[in-house]
């Protein structure tokens, strides 16, 4: 018994290490180069959304092949926003459309950052299956994912 409670004692103890607190600048310096590369991650992923709104709107035809390019590219950009946005740059003054709540609930927040990169990688899986009866729902997810990161985390 006693070692199964030492077990369970080290097990939580290990957990409580592996937080989901993000750790604050150390500078100003540090503050605005993490603000300019999430800044930068963000504006690949509206390049890359572009085309997927005007399928879905019906301004220009469904591609396959776009939608296969375009979601691979975000599922790999949005498993990178999660490293650029683990550093908390509220101690400092940068220009950033990034509400301060981000770093108080990292938890929500990563996952609604896992929710892009399940919807790219399923929009990934039916551009290549190629059916298009699932094109519009599919492209229909990246945007919901999107949506709900900005209604609770960036200023208006």
């Amino acid at each position: 018994m006693m070692k199964k409670a030492i077990a369970v004692f080290i097990g939580t103890a290990m957990l409580s290490t592996f937080s989901v607190f993000a750790e604050p600048a150390k500078s100003v310096k540090q503050a605005k180069d993490v603000t300019e590369y999430r800044q930068a991650i963000l504006k690949l992923v509206k390049s890359n959304v572009g085309a997927l709104g005007a399928m879905n709107k019906g301004a220009i035809p469904f591609n396959a092949e776009t939608m296969q390019i375009n979601s691979l590219r975000l599922e790999q950009l949005s498993l990178m926003l999660e490293d650029y946005f683990a550093t908390d740059t509220t101690g400092f003054d940068v220009d950033t459309a990034a509400l301060d709540k981000i770093w108080g609930n990292q938890a929500d927040f990563k996952d609604k950052i896992s929710a892009l990169t399940a919807a790219a990688s399923n929009l990934n899986k039916v551009a290549k299956a190629g059916d298009t009866t699932q094109f519009k729902p599919a492209i229909g997810q990246v945007f919901k994912s999107c949506k709900g990161c900005h209604d609770n985390y960036k200023e208006d």
